[in-house]
């Protein structure tokens, strides 16, 4: 599967459609959920709706996930809990979030956290563990582990990660993956 700046491409010269790379990620979600379980809740209705007119923007077309611990409107945030079961879905979609979306990703869903995102490996009880796409006895990594297995397990070329002590950095070691940390203040929000 292409990286994301080159499925971007792709898409921009019509060389496949943002339907066709969501459609395909969909796919590829639904076969690996089974095996890695980084998934928490989908968002398949709304990509397949966003993707019929993406919009523009650096990455318009390309699919992604976005960490449970983030509001996006109209979707659940769980948080890696069993306390939020049955919560409303979120009213407002939270700045950085916002931010990221408007480059023209069109999220698929919701990656796996641990409780709050407190613990360096994806375990949370509400949902049970993220395994390892490399080596499924393995950890891979927290807080952001839902989203490092999605991407080395090549469902999405990039998803959303945040790190307050290694939440990037542990989960893409453990997954084989490159994980950027940005300096603090540098993104919206203050992620």
């Amino acid at each position: 599967e292409p990286d994301a700046t080159e499925m971007a491409s792709l898409i921009r010269s019509g060389n496949m459609s943002a339907r066709e790379a969501v459609e395909a990620a969909i796919a590829r979600a639904q076969a690996m959920q089974p095996k890695i379980n980084f998934l928490v809740t989908d968002t398949y209705a709304q990509a397949r709706t966003q993707a019929a007119t993406p919009g523009g923007g650096p990455f318009a077309g390309v699919p992604y996930l976005i960490k449970d611990l983030n509001n996006v409107a109209g979707v659940m945030t769980r948080s890696g809990t069993r306390v939020t079961a049955g919560r409303p879905p979120a009213a407002t979609t939270e700045p950085f979030v916002a931010a990221m979306l408007d480059t023209g990703l069109i999220s698929i869903g919701k990656s796996a956290s641990p409780e709050y995102g407190y613990l360096p490996t994806t375990e949370p009880l509400a949902f049970g563990p993220t395994r390892n796409p490399w080596d499924l006895g393995r950890s891979s990594g927290g807080s952001s582990g839902g989203s490092a297995a999605a991407v080395a397990a090549g469902v999405v070329p990039m998803a959303h990660a945040n790190d307050g002590g290694g939440s990037i950095r542990f989960p893409a070691a453990n997954c084989g993956l490159v994980g950027l940390k940005p300096s603090r203040g540098r993104m919206a929000d203050g992620e």
